[in-house]
Parts: C-alpha cells; sequence; structure tokens
C-alpha cells in the first residue's frame, strides 16, 4: 500500500509517496501531484526509506538508564513540573521543541505551557531559524506573513536570492528555479552571499559582499530607487507609511563596507530597479544573525516602496529551513507568541485564546527566547525542562555551556526516536517518540501550504506521538479533559476553531473553513494554502493593501547599517560562518543513518581560500584546530576558491556521536538579535593552527558505529555493512595490530603491510576469508581511494585489494560520490565527459543517470563539466 505523506526535512515541504516493505524500509517515490515538488525530491528525501529501521531507536520509557512502564515515567515528568511550579512559580519550568514537530504536537504544547501552566517558556529551535523573519514580518505588516507562493519564483523575471544556498539547502525548489530559468532563458538570478556556492553556477551575478553587510546593500538600493523615481507612489500613499524616514536613514550607508566593486553593485541595481517582476528569496544568511531582523526589513523596504509585493512573481520571499517551522509559527511555538498568530502582549487576545481553551491561567508575558533559556536553566531559575525532537547541546552557540546548563537542571525530560543524542545523555527521563512515517498530523511549508504527514509503519516498541505524550502529562497533572484528544484530527479542529476567533479580531492567519472536517476527511485532506475560510482560499497577500497594522497600512522601518558583533583581530583572523551540506540534515540523527547520504561528505571540514591555508600552514586535507574564544573544534581543511579571503565556513551538522570534535556549536558565541533573539551563528572570528598528528588513519568496520574510538581524533560515517572511520593520533601504539583490532573489532588473523620508511601501515583481519576489518594509516592524510576501499569491503572478500588501495587491473576507482542517489563518483563522471565527449549535464545524466533523479548534484555535475573542458583527462584505472 502506497501512503500520501510528506517530506519531513526543509520547509518546501514536499509531497512523498512512501511503499513500506515490509522489513526496515520503504520505497520512496515524489508526489507528482504535490504542489510543493510535482514529483520532485531531493538526495535526503530520496533516502528516506534508508532511514526507518530500528537500529539505536529508543522504544521503551527510561528513568536513569532503565527502562519503566509509560505510567512510571508520565508520573515522573508531571510530579517534576508540579513540584516546581508549586514550589518556585510557573516559569521555574520550560519546553524546548523543535520545527520538526508536528502542528498538533506543537498546538497541544503551546496550550500545555500558556494556558494550563501559565507560563510561556516554551521556545523551539526555530528560534534559531526563521525568528527575525517572523519580527520583520510584523513589523513591516502586522502580522508573521509570507506574501507570496511558490508560483512567484516561476513567474518572476528576476529573483535575487540572498544567503541562500538553494541547492544545497531547499534543492526542490533550486530545481523549479532552473527549470524555469531553461525554459525562459531571459529570466535573470541573482545570488547575494559572501561564498560561492553550488547556487552560484545558475546565476547570472553573485556578489559576494563582505558577510554582514546586507542592510548596507539593501539600504543602497532603497535609496537608488528614490534617486531614479522608481518608487510606486499610488500605492505608497494609498498603502505605506515610513518611507522618508527609511529612505533618510538608508542614505547614511557607505556601500564600499560591502565589499563589492561598484559595477557589480550598479548592475544589481540596474536589474533590481529596471525589472518589474523581482522575487527576492531570502534564508539563514539573512535570519541567523544579530542584525536579523533588520536585514528582512531592509529587504522588504525595498518591495513596498515599490509596490511589488503579493502579484504574480513579485514579492520578499522567505524559505524556512524546518519542515514545520511555518506550522510552530502559526499555534504560537515561539516564547514570545499565542497560537494563531494572536498577541501574547494584547490583553483581547489573551482573553480569547483563554477562553477556546479553558484554561485556569493564561501566560501574561513573552517566555524566555532560546538563548536565554538555556542561560536560565545555568543560573538555576530553571527547574524542570523538558526537550522535544531537537539536540540543543548541539545546535545551539555556545554549546558546551548549553551542554553544561542542561546538565545543571535539577530534572529534564527528553523526548526523542534516540536516546543516544548529545542531549538524550543529559536527561533523567527519556520518553520514546514516534518520527516520521509512523505518526500522522499536519505541516505547514514556507508558502503557507498545509500538508497531511500520514503514518504508513507501526510505531515501534511503546513509543508514542508527541501529542499523546504532552496529553498524558496534562492528564497526570489535573487536566484531563482540556487534552481528552483520540486522534490528531481532534486537535487540527480546535486549531482551525480558534484560528476563526482570530481572524474576527483581525489577525492575518484562518483556516476555520476546515474547522468542520470529519476524522475522514482530514485523513484524506489534499495540500491546502491558507487562508482557508468562508470568504477566502489560499493567494498571495498585499497587493491592495489590506495589512494587519493598527491603521491597516504597511511599514517601512529605518534601518542602520551595523557591523558584526565580534571584530576581527590579529588573534582571531578568520570570519567563521556556518551552514548546511547537501546530504545531511541537522545533528545527523535521520540523514547518518543512509550509507549514500554520507558518500558525499563525511567528515566535518574547515572551508578556506588556498592564501590564507598557506600562511597557516595548512595543506589539503590535513586536520587543523579551529577555536574562538569560546570553544574549539578539529576539522579536515578543505582548500577551495569559493570563500573570500580572511572568511572560512564550517558546516553545522557533527555531533560528539559522529565525530571527537565536530560539534562547531561549541566555538559560536551566544550574540543574538536584540529584536528576534535569533542567534548570529554566521559572524564569529577564530583562529586556524594546524593539528600535526603523528599519524593519520582511515579504518573499516562491520557492524554498528562504535561510540568511540581509541584515537586522538575521530569521524564516524555509516557504510551499507557497517562503518568507516577518519582517524589521527599523536603517539603510535606499542603495537599496531592490537590497535588496528581495538579499532575496527575485527575477527580472524591480521594480515598486516608495512613500510617503516614511510611509517605506512595497512592491517585487515580475516575471518574464513572474509575481512572484518580494516585500518589503514600513515604520516600525512592516507592515499587512499575511500569510495573504492567502501565497496570492496561491503561486497568482497579480496584482502589483497582491499590493502593494496587501488582497483585491479581494468577496475576503476569511482572516487568521491557526486550523485548519491546512483553512488557515482567524481572519476566515472570525469572519465565519461573526456571518453565519450558529454557536454551537458543531461547529456552525463543519460550516459551515467547522474542527476536524473533527485537533480541536487546537477550543480557540482555543471562545474565538474567546466573544469575538464579545458584538461586531458588524467590515467584512473589501474595498470
Amino acid at each position: 500500500m502506497t501512503t500520501c505523506t510528506t517530506c519531513p526535512y526543509c520547509g518546501v515541504g514536499c509531497g512523498v509517496l512512501a511503499t513500506a516493505d515490509g522489513a526496515v524500509g520503504a520505497e520512496i517515490k515524489g508526489d507528482p501531484n504535490h504542489p510543493a515538488n510535482f514529483g520532485r525530491l531531493c538526495s535526503k528525501g530520496s533516502a528516506l526509506g534508508e532511514t526507518i529501521s530500528l537500529d539505536g531507536r529508543l522504544l521503551q520509557p527510561r528513568i536513569g538508564g532503565e527502562d519503566v512502564g509509560w505510567d512510571t515515567a508520565i508520573g515522573a515528568v508531571a510530579t517534576a513540573f508540579s513540584d516546581a511550579i508549586r514550589d518556585h512559580g510557573p516559569d521555574s519550568v520550560a519546553i524546548y521543541g523543535s520545527g520538526q514537530l508536528l502542528t498538533e504536537d506543537y498546538y497541544v504544547a503551546n496550550k500545555f505551557m500558556k494556558g494550563f501552566v501559565g507560563s510561556a517558556n516554551i521556545d523551539t529551535n526555530s528560534r534559531l531559524c526563521m525568528a527575525s523573519t517572523v519580527a520583520g514580518h510584523k513589523r513591516a505588516f502586522g502580522s508573521d506573513t509570507v506574501p507570496g507562493t511558490y508560483e512567484d519564483l516561476e513567474e518572476a523575471d528576476l529573483v535575487v536570492l540572498v544567503g541562500s544556498n538553494l541547492a544545497w539547502c531547499h534543492p526542490v525548489l533550486y530545481q523549479r528555479l532552473a527549470a524555469a530559468k531553461a525554459a525562459r532563458p531571459d529570466m535573470r538570478i541573482i545570488n547575494i552571499d559572501p561564498r560561492r556556492t553550488a547556487t552560484s553556477d545558475l546565476v547570472d551575478l553573485h556578489l559576494a559582499l563582505a558577510p554582514g553587510t546586507d542592510v548596507t546593500l539593501f539600504n543602497g538600493l532603497l535609496t537608488a530607487i528614490m534617486e531614479r523615481g522608481a518608487t510606486n507612489t499610488a500605492y505608497v500613499a494609498d498603502h505605506i507609511d515610513g518611507l522618508a524616514e527609511a529612505v533618510r536613514t538608508a542614505q547614511t550607508s557607505d556601500l564600499s563596507d560591502t565589499g563589492l566593486d561598484m559595477r557589480e553593485i550598479a548592475a544589481f541595481f540596474d536589474l533590481w530597479i529596471g525589472t518589474k517582476k523581482v522575487v527576492t528569496v531570502f534564508s539563514q544568511g539573512v535570519n541567523q544573525s544579530a542584525a536579523g531582523v533588520d536585514k528582512v526589513n531592509a529587504i522588504i523596504n525595498c518591495h513596498l516602496a515599490t509596490g511589488r509585493i503579493g502579484r504574480p512573481g513579485m514579492g520578499p520571499f522567505s524559505v524556512t529551513g524546518q519542515p514545520n517551522a511555518m506550522g510552530g509559527r502559526e499555534v504560537g511555538g515561539l516564547s514570545n507568541m499565542l497560537a494563531c498568530h494572536l498577541s501574547l502582549e494584547d490583553a483581547d487576545h489573551r482573553a480569547a485564546v483563554q477562553a477556546h481553551w479553558a484554561s485556569p491561567a493564561i501566560a501574561s508575558k513573552p517566555g524566555l527566547k532560546a538563548v536565554d533559556l538555556f542561560r536560565a536553566c545555568a543560573n538555576g531559575r530553571i527547574k524542570a525542562l523538558w526537550v522535544m525532537s531537537t539536540n540543543p547541546a548541539v545546535s545551539m552557540p555556545d554549546a558546551d555551556a548549553v551542554r553544561d546548563a542542561i546538565r545543571s537542571v535539577p530534572f529534564v525530560a527528553i523526548s526523542d526516536m534516540f536516546g543516544d543524542t548529545d542531549t538524550a545523555k543529559l536527561a533523567q527521563v527519556l520518553l520514546p517518540a514516534a518520527g516520521w512515517g509512523e505518526k500522522s498530523g499536519t505541516v505547514t511549508n514556507s508558502d503557507r501550504t498545509i500538508s497531511r504527514q500520514r503514518s504508513f509503519i507501526p510505531a515501534p516498541g511503546a513509543a508514542r506521538p508527541d501529542w499523546r505524550i504532552i496529553s498524558d502529562v496534562a492528564t497526570a497533572m489535573g487536566w484531563a479533559e482540556a487534552f481528552a484528544y483520540e486522534r490528531p484530527a481532534d486537535i487540527f479542529r480546535e486549531h482551525a476553531a480558534l484560528s476563526g476567533i482570530a481572524a474576527d479580531l483581525g489577525v492575518d492567519f484562518d483556516i476555520s473553513g476546515l474547522t468542520g472536517l470529519t476524522d475522514d476527511e482530514y485523513d484524506t485532506l489534499a495540500p491546502v494554502r491558507w487562508p482557508v475560510s468562508a470568504g477566502r482560499r489560499g493567494g498571495r497577500f498585499f497587493a491592495e493593501g489590506g495589512f494587519f497594522t493598527s491603521n491597516k497600512r504597511g511599514k517601512m522601518i529605518a534601518v542602520e547599517a551595523r557591523m558584526l558583533a565580534a571584530p576581527i583581530t590579529p588573534a582571531r583572523p578568520f570570519r567563521l560562518n556556518t551552514g548546511r551540506v547537501r546530504d545531511h540534515w541537522h545533528t545527523m540523527t535521520r540523514t547518518a543513518r543512509a550509507a549514500r547520504l554520507s558518500q558525499h561528505i563525511a567528515e566535518p571540514y574547515v572551508e578556506m581560500h588556498a592564501d590564507d591555508a598557506a600562511k597557516a600552514g595548512l595543506c589539503p586535507a590535513v586536520l587543523a584546530r579551529v577555536t574562538t574564544d569560546h570553544g574549539e573544534a578539529v576539522l579536515r581543511v578543505m582548500i577551495s576558491g569559493r570563500l573570500r579571503r580572511g572568511e572560512v565556513f564550517v558546516p553545522m551538522h557533527w555531533t560528539a556521536r559522529f565525530a571527537s570534535a565536530g560539534r562547531i556549536g561549541a566555538a559560536i558565541p551566544g550574540v543574538v538579535d536584540p529584536i528576534s533573539g535569533q542567534p548570529e551563528l554566521k559572524g564569529a572570528v577564530c583562529a586556524i593552527q594546524p593539528l600535526q598528528p603523528r599519524w593519520y588513519g582511515f579504518a573499516l568496520g562491520h557492524g554498528p558505529l562504535p561510540e568511540a574510538l581509541p584515537t586522538d581524533y575521530w569521524a564516524l560515517a555509516t557504510t551499507k555493512t557497517g562503518w568507516r572511520a577518519e582517524l589521527a593520533a599523536h603517539t603510535d601504539p606499542e603495537d599496531w595490530s592490537d590497535l588496528a583490532q581495538e579499532i575496527c573489532g575485527g575477527r580472524g588473523d591480521p594480515i598486516t603491510l608495512l613500510d617503516a620508511a614511510r611509517g605506512i601501515v595497512r592491517i585487515a583481519f580475516v575471518e574464513d576469508g572474509v575481512v572484518t576489518g580494516a585500518l589503514f594509516t600513515a604520516r600525512e592524510p592516507v592515499a587512499l581511494g575511500r569510495a573504492h576501499a567502501v565497496e570492496i569491503f561491503d561486497a568482497e572478500p579480496d584482502v589483497n585489494t582491499l590493502l593494496a588501495g587501488v582497483p585491479r587491473t581494468g577496475q576503476t576507482d569511482p572516487g568521491a560520490t557526486i550523485c548519491a542517489c546512483f553512488s557515482i563518483g567524481v572519476n566515472t563522471i570525469t572519465s565519461a565527459i573526456f571518453e565519450q565527449g558529454l557536454v551537458s549535464v543531461d547529456e552525463v545524466g543519460a550516459a551515467l543517470s547522474a542527476g536524473t533523479n533527485c537533480g541536487s548534484c546537477r550543480p557540482e555535475l555543471e562545474s565538474l563539466l567546466r573544469a575538464t573542458r579545458d584538461r586531458d583527462p588524467a590515467p584512473i584505472a589501474a595498470e
């Protein structure tokens, strides 16, 4: 049986067709009828079926490491919360949730905390994602309203991408944009990003502006709009306040601060002003900043001044990072919001919500935002903490301090699918939560489309959906009647009914037209874009005004350019940017389970300019220590020409589960936007020094990932039959065979190749003709075709071929994986380009299938085509 559901990764909200295989996986396809993706999926979505096995799952509630029944676990949470509230007041307890919760889960958690506990201390990892957009929207529009739709990306004549590596972070939207440009070659795309990313390969103009200067650039654009007479005077007169002050402030910005050539800036201004149908897409490069709200408003100002909003192909467009960041915003999941976009600080709004919930209390002031919440944990203000479906000990800035803060709270409960995350290891009570494919509810994507997530496999062991766990705790605390939900549809109907009350109070969010859904209608609900009411369904906002401010007029906000919080110094000479890689997600609790998703990038790294690397004494592939005033990480060095000098990039995914020192969050200071509370995750300063280990290593093992490895540095990744590891140590072992056996758990007899002169050791263990483990070491980074070694280890018992590290005669080392969907490596692709004379990505796809499934690798295929056109092929096959 095939089930229509929704992908649990980014905010694109792709429809998925899932067919359980009856074992431990599922066949996954894109839903051709879903309006977000029309059948497309990215590499992560395509691999979802490989992530639903029970390996490592939390199957039973635990207290103090011992399995207990649900009644005992629920009682422990209820007692801890009740005691803290009785002794220290409602603000002594807190919930930290996740944009990966379903809307129904989010709604119940928000109702529990704000309406029954009586505290707004419920925040979420969406605070790290889109809080600055929420605040910017509210300042400009009077509400957290996304004005446009995905179709605008295809209908625009100019798309400006700001702080968004769309190709890797929102691949399906990138594919839609690429298809639109192919269909309409006159469409123009501009990429504004300090780095040259995979997205940059699609664009007509890349502006590598200095980090943190987005406000300066868009203030310059606003000034040019005014000077060239490009304002829409009628629209501004009828619908907008604040133009004059916004322009006066914008005129004080110095465009030289952007680091851009004035000709580049002029080209950008000419295109933006001279093109009526403009969409400006922005994401984490804008939001994750101590000036994030001002950046959002600087962008919105330009659209309001020109009236380019709410019409086909026009408007500012925020793309969210998480699958249900929007749904969380809709139910008041952030600590300064009420459900249905109502205001926590408005007495009438509070009264309406309290009446609808029939609750004994209602929070009357904003609660603690994420960074402040964990600081309150550290200073003893929080006595009971409940973390749901997220891993703040890794993802938060100042992550070591956050880890210690969680550890210091008298009572910590964690609801999660896994009990071995960095955060779960800090809890007294572990609550097994149902995950994707096992639970049902709704999510809302970046363009306000509500879609169903549906279960297609049973929840394993004692796992329960989050809404039920929360309801069970509320019941144990004496509020059974208000939380007597039997199914997600009950919660959805209550939420929809409250949205009708909110609409009567003048807010934007309204799905009251879905209040009367029967259980069957809820189960079969097709994707629908809000609002959904008696008078309106879907569409865009603000083309004819109709803002949600007190006077119904939009607000242009005067925003001043500000420098990044941390200045570059001789001791900290590099600007540190963080972000995502193509095939991993957040802290890898799901994606690391799919072997093919670790083939593309299997290890945490620091990317830097060649000149900077040379000055720091760093060569490609060596290890380096990245240090800030708050912490450090040890990372593989990747040298590229994609960054400006003085800037480095580090991915944010690696945890203590997968690397010995890859948690870059530990090095990021907890500097936040003063309005949104969103951390500045892209503006730290750091030093970089060579690690200089005695030896480097690469290991292969069968079975589950080890908890850790007995070396100074290690990084783990999954393979089809087990795992692979990168290693380094500062001293040689007394016995290499003993160390190899301890690392890879190899069974059988060791076969050793030793080159003492070069410090090269290769050891494999063979039992009954099967290679059970292997270790390769050298004084320098191990020169070994990883993809080839993994393939041999997974599939063949040929120990000599494995230890040789090169293919046998006539075989080819596929090289580092480029296409994760079909496991096609760079050497295979490069050879085909030369041997078959391939000149386009489509021809590569026809020859090898690379790029023909999810399309996420197409930018890299294009880069390979460009790189190989002007050079001779290097021999790859073994002699």
